[in-house]
């Protein structure tokens, strides 16, 4: 007869505990993640190109959904990502608004090119306070 004289029990079919982590369906989240955030970021950002002066001020809180005015140095007046003109800007802010929001309690931000010329981005200022947009806060680029 033989007999086992190291270890106790076990046997044949006795295993090991594995240590090691199995990594694979992390990365395979991560990496799907990683693609969601790749595809979203993009359209979450303004996609006007201005020349922004910079900006003194400290940053104050922003609306729930702010919206922006972007005036750029050839001229051309943009609603978010939407092209206007300033007999229409008005009307297209409103629009742009809908009907739950009220427009003297709505804060406008207004982003312009460093070129810009003074008598536009007055014109642009005056036309909304003409249409009842009276909180208007100016965009500019930290420092």
């Amino acid at each position: 007869m033989a007999a086992k004289l190291s270890g106790s029990g076990g046997g044949r079919y006795q295993e090991e505990q594995n240590a090691e982590i199995n990594v694979t369906p992390f990365v395979d989240v991560m990496l799907v993640l990683l693609i969601i955030f790749m595809v979203a970021a993009p359209m979450a950002a303004v996609t006007v190109k201005v020349n922004l002066p910079p900006a003194v001020a400290p940053p104050g809180t922003n609306p729930p959904k702010p919206v922006y005015i972007s005036l750029q140095s050839n001229g051309r007046i943009f609603i978010q990502d939407f092209a206007t003109d300033l007999s229409a800007l008005g009307d297209d802010l409103r629009a742009n608004l809908g009907e739950s929001r009220n427009p003297t309690k709505e804060r406008i931000f207004i982003r312009a090119d460093r070129d810009v010329l003074y008598g536009d981005f007055m014109g642009v200022m005056n036309m909304l306070q003409d249409n009842g947009f009276y909180s208007v806060a100016l965009v500019g680029e930290e420092q």
